[in-house]
């Protein structure tokens, strides 16, 4: 029995409705992030002689109250090395000489600013201890290079899901992304755009994974749920995980919890270990390595056990309309 078509008016009326809903939501997930920037529990080191340093320590503490998470250093050397590490964005550092601020812009250009912000009013020098690329000095090209990362990753995972059937053929599909992501990143962002420093080799390896993930994860939904599976993909990488990822300021920054749960998700992950390859020589980048890894493995146990393929829109008209013409 055929359908009957709903009529037109119907039908634009709810598409309009459709989109202002979405637009009421995805407005103020994108805008809120980043309207409402400000530290929260920053993990900074504060080092120096026990009465100075505790003097400075106090000084963070009352001016913005819950802001720093502070841990000690003995001196300047022990502070420089947490911040090596990736496990602090700035130290302060008390001498006798007074007060220095260094600062590791290579974990987030914003918050070096802010904290070279907050130097001057506390009279202090300020030196740049894990700078970020020379040719990118405020990072913008490097946020503004990883969101095209994703989209293509994510787009590669819709194609694959609609467009082949055979499930072998679907996780070929999802390596080869990330190998030749891996490969073509960073000679993009690196060799000719320069926003990226660090080992190529490293580098590629950190763009092949989170290829892997993004693709894979959309894939692997789409082949799982179908079409909506698709969606929850998109969801989850580009509407929810892109506006939460705060590849362009810190995490720390964010409202919380959001800024933690980005960084479960992929584009979040993937702009810490991004960072981590490229300015840190892979330090802190274990955790977002692991995030990624399970995505992608996920992703194509789902391509593999998922349905042979999605039905493009003209096959269902056509099952829809054979009945009918066999009956006649």
């Amino acid at each position: 029995m055929a359908h009957k078509p709903r009529p037109p008016l119907l039908v634009a009326v709810l598409i309009g409705i459709g989109i202002v809903v979405a637009q009421a939501l995805l407005v103020p997930l994108f805008a809120a992030p980043a309207a409402n920037i400000g530290p929260r529990d920053l993990p900074v080191v504060v080092a120096g002689p026990a009465p100075a340093a505790d003097g400075v320590a106090a000084r963070l503490q009352q001016a913005e109250p819950g802001a720093f998470e502070i841990t000690r250093a003995a001196d300047a050397a022990a502070a420089d090395q947490i911040l090596r590490d990736h496990d602090a964005y700035a130290a302060f550092v008390a001498g006798p000489s007074g007060l220095a601020v260094h600062t590791a812009s290579g974990a987030s250009p914003t918050v070096a600013q802010l904290v070279g912000q907050a130097a001057t009013g506390m009279q202090a020098t300020v030196t740049d201890v894990v700078p970020g690329s020379p040719d990118d000095p405020r990072g913008a090209g490097f946020a503004a290079g990883f969101l095209p990362l994703a989209l293509t990753a994510m787009g590669a995972g819709i194609g694959l899901a609609l467009l082949v059937r055979s499930r072998w053929a679907r996780a070929a599909g999802v390596l080869t992304v990330g190998v030749l992501g891996g490969a073509v990143g960073p000679l993009i962002l690196q060799e000719w755009l320069g926003v990226l420093t660090g080992d190529y080799l490293r580098n590629a390896a950190g763009i092949a994974l989170f290829a892997a993930a993004v693709s894979g994860l959309v894939c692997g939904l789409g082949a799982a749920l179908g079409r909506p599976g698709i969606g929850l993909g998109v969801l989850t990488v580009f509407l929810v995980g892109n506006p939460l990822s705060a590849v362009s300021a810190a995490p720390e920054l964010l409202p919380q919890p959001w800024g933690e749960v980005g960084q479960w998700l992929p584009v979040g992950a993937g702009g810490t270990l991004l960072r981590s390859t490229a300015f840190f020589d892979g330090a802190g980048g274990a955790g977002p390595a692991w995030v990624l890894a399970a995505y992608a493995v996920v992703g194509l146990a789902l391509a593999l056990v998922g349905r042979v393929g999605i039905k493009a829109p003209a096959d269902v008209e056509r099952e829809i309309r054979q009945p009918a013409v066999a009956t006649v």
